[in-house]
């Protein structure tokens, strides 16, 4: 790292960095970055595990799980489910499917998804 380099990071705000780190993490997995997901076709997306939660869907408790990537954020919806196990605030996540735009937010319904180890 060079002086250049490093007067830039002493420089820029948390979340910049926490945007850049994300990047780099995920750039190799040949994945859709979030912030070009678009809705009604399938794509892969991955990110950090930022926020859960369960909310009910029509009476049916869903677990919501918002992944970012430093490129915006997209929320994985489990229907009938609480929890799933190895799912944690930090973790690492690719997820599979078709997205869709609602409250402006992009949403998968049961989507596909694997958990990277960190």
């Amino acid at each position: 790292m060079g002086i250049r380099d490093l007067a830039k990071r002493l420089k820029a705000d948390s979340a910049d960095l926490d945007s850049e780190r994300l990047l780099t993490r995920f750039h190799d997995l040949g994945l859709t970055p979030i912030g070009e997901l678009t809705c009604r076709e399938r794509a892969r997306v991955g990110g950090e595990v930022k926020r859960m939660r369960v909310a009910p869907r029509h009476g049916v408790p869903s677990f919501e799980v918002v992944v970012g990537d430093g490129t915006g954020d997209a929320v994985a919806v489990f229907t009938g489910r609480r929890s799933i196990a190895g799912v944690e605030h930090g973790r690492a996540m690719v997820i599979e499917g078709v997205a869709r735009e609602e409250r402006g937010r992009r949403i998968m319904l049961n989507p596909a998804y694997t958990l990277i180890a960190s």
